[in-house]
Order: C-alpha cells, then sequence, then structure tokens
C-alpha cells in the first residue's frame, strides 16, 4: 500500500479514537454531577416553601379557635354539631346574609340559634375575630346578643341568643302558618296596629343606639327578615356587620353594593355606593311602609296601570289622602284613629327622602315615633 495513503488511514483512525474517549469522558462527568444538581435543586425548592411570608394570606391559615361570652359556656365544634343534630336540615330557621341559622339546644339546656356561615363570608380568620370583638361589646335591649363563636380553616360558626317567636318577615307574609320557631307550634295572627308600633319603635331604637356610638355601626341591610320577635313581640336587630368591617366616624366607600333589593336607597341605583348613617334611615322607612301595608318592598305593585315599587306606590297614596288604604287588611279598623295612621306613614315617608340630606336621622326618628297620637 502506497505510504501516503497509510499515513492517512492512520491519522484518521487516530482522530476518531481520540474522539470516541472524549465523548465517554465528558458522558461520564455529566453523569456523575446529575445527583448533586438534583440535591441543588430539591434544597432551593424546599428553602422556597419553608421560607416564611412577609405577607400571609390569613384566609389560607389553618385556624381552630372558639370564644365565649361566659366562662361557664364551653363551645366547640362537637358541642355544636350535637346541638343541631349534625346541623339537620329540620332544624333550619333562617336563610339569611351569608349563612344558614339553626335552632339548636346546648347540653346545659340553653336554647341558642347558630349561624353557619358561607365560606366565603370572611377573607380572613384576623378580620372575623375583629369583627366579632366588636360586635360582642353591643349591648342594647333591641339588637340580638352574639354568646360566642367556632372557626376551624373556613369555617365560621356563630352562637346568638335565640329568640322565640322567629322573624318579622314570618309574621307579615306567612301568617297562615305555624311559626318555624315555637315549640308550642301556635298558628300566627295577623299582627295588631298597635303590635306593629311597637315593633317599629323597638328597631328604631335598637338602629339609633347603632348609630350614636362613638365609631357608628352602620347595619347596611335592614328588611324584616333581620327583625326578630320574642315572646313579647320586642324587636330585636338581627344579622348586621357580618359581612365586612362597618366601623366608621363619617361615611365609607365600598367596592361592593350592600342590602337588598327593594331596600336598599335610590343613591345605590344611581351608583354611588357611600355607606353612612342615611342609608340605614331609607331602609328604615321602607320596612315602616312594609310592615304597616303588609305589602313586600321587591314585589311591584299596581298604581294606574302601572308596576311601581313600594316607596313610589305610598308616595302616591298619600298624595291622595289614601293612608287608610294602604294599611294591611288583614289589620281590623274597628277604633283605630286616622291621624295616628297618617303621622305613622308621614315618617316613613320622610326616612325614604330621595335625597339624603332631606332623610332624619335615627334619634330624629325616634322621637317622632313618641309623638304619635294614640292608636286608637
Amino acid at each position: 500500500m502506497d505510504r501516503g495513503l497509510q499515513a492517512v488511514i492512520a491519522a484518521a483512525g487516530s482522530f476518531f479514537a481520540v474522539t470516541l474517549i472524549l465523548a465517554v469522558i465528558i458522558l461520564a462527568c455529566k453523569g456523575s454531577k446529575k445527583p448533586h444538581q438534583r440535591r441543588t435543586v430539591q434544597s432551593r425548592a424546599i428553602q422556597q416553601r419553608t421560607r416564611p411570608d412577609p405577607h400571609p394570606d390569613m384566609s389560607s391559615i389553618v385556624v381552630d379557635a372558639s370564644w365565649s361570652s361566659d366562662p361557664h359556656l364551653q363551645i366547640s365544634i362537637t358541642e355544636l354539631a350535637a346541638a343541631t343534630n349534625n346541623f339537620s336540615p329540620n332544624l333550619i330557621i333562617g336563610d339569611g346574609s351569608f349563612g344558614l341559622v339553626y335552632k339548636a339546644r346546648l347540653s346545659n339546656g340553653l336554647r341558642v340559634a347558630i349561624k353557619k356561615l358561607s365560606p366565603d363570608a370572611f377573607q380572613g380568620f384576623r378580620e372575623f375575630q375583629a369583627e366579632m370583638e366588636t360586635l360582642s361589646k353591643l349591648r342594647h335591649q333591641n339588637i340580638v346578643k352574639i354568646l360566642g363563636y367556632w372557626a376551624a380553616g373556613p369555617e365560621r360558626l356563630l352562637v346568638y341568643e335565640f329568640i322565640e317567636r322567629g322573624s318579622l318577615d314570618q309574621w307579615l307574609h306567612d301568617a297562615s302558618s305555624s311559626s318555624t320557631t315555637n315549640d308550642d307550634e301556635d298558628v300566627r295572627l295577623p299582627l295588631s296596629w298597635e303590635t306593629r308600633i311597637k315593633i317599629i319603635r323597638c328597631v328604631a331604637n335598637g338602629l339609633c343606639y347603632l348609630h350614636q356610638l362613638e365609631k357608628p355601626i352602620i347595619h347596611r341591610d335592614i328588611k324584616a327578615s333581620n327583625i326578630l320577635l320574642n315572646s313579647h313581640f320586642e324587636a330585636h336587630i338581627a344579622d348586621f356587620g357580618l359581612a365586612r368591617r362597618i366601623e366608621m366616624s363619617h361615611s365609607h366607600v365600598s367596592t361592593q353594593f350592600a342590602g337588598t333589593m327593594g331596600y336598599m336607597p335610590p343613591e345605590y341605583r344611581d351608583g354611588v355606593n357611600v355607606a353612612n348613617v342615611k342609608v340605614d334611615v331609607y331602609s328604615f322607612g321602607v320596612l315602616m311602609l312594609e310592615t304597616g301595608t303588609g305589602q313586600r318592598p321587591n314585589l311591584a305593585l299596581k298604581l294606574d296601570d302601572r308596576d311601581v315599587g313600594l316607596v313610589e306606590w305610598a308616595s302616591k297614596k298619600m298624595g291622595r289622602n289614601e293612608q287608610m288604604q294602604m294599611v294591611d287588611p288583614t289589620i281590623s279598623r274597628e277604633g283605630l284613629r286616622e291621624d295616628s295612621v297618617r303621622e305613622y306613614f308621614e315618617i316613613a315617608r320622610l326616612c325614604t327622602s330621595e335625597l339624603q340630606k332631606d332623610r332624619p336621622d335615627m334619634p330624629g326618628v325616634v322621637k317622632m315615633l313618641d309623638a304619635l297620637p294614640p292608636v286608637r
């Protein structure tokens, strides 16, 4: 073979051998580094998971806490589940804002109402705890008392005093059925005009108390289903402040509308979402109209072949001096004084004024109600 050709073949073979050796060495080096690299990645991941978050989201932290206004009243999930027969649908007495309400009897014999809040009712435990600390300090004969709470993770249970005769809504609009909260199962009779005045005065006193606190509390959802009646038909305001913190000195701009259709003031309709005491005054005026007429605020009424809301219907009726015709037809007219009825509806008209500045404050409302002429 030609020596030149032999030299070329030898050089090519040497180059191939060297290349193969280098490839083997490189692969071996890579294989030896993989475990170390994996450990490094895992170590970094663990550090990221265990590194404390400087701004933790309280709603993601699992908490297990309970509180009671009475040191002798121990609140636990075991106790509350047993008292409600594991939250039986048969014991539901209300389906209000932010959750279901159950009738219950604790192991010590105390009758209570237990509200199981919707998981999204609060953003976190700290907010919930702060709200309860505020509301548990309220002491007024026309405000439902909070007795305690239990919380774990997203679960929130409120325990408050049991009010025997259920809600005003039930008595106004479901009078033909028996009471769902009265063990005697007495058939409801229509509320008399005197009793309705008594209920409205109780609600006014409760709102006046809330609005005159050092840091006023604005309910923002006054309606018949949030007014509970005891055995003497004395009203208690319930279900307030459970969605958000509502303490404020004057007014507060919220990112969410609060309230119930039919009870919300016209400024909400116009897109002005400023919460102040005059918001409650408007809802209270609607409640007065509902209580006096027996008409639901969220249902249309016929007026001159038009469908109108309760506030407009009442305003037109009063303009025609038809106040006596506005009175709930289930109420006996015998001995009912027309001047008392007129004054009652006039107060409601002032409270439901279109402009906030034209509405009275609750202390003024209380004075006007106290000055009403005798019913009969």
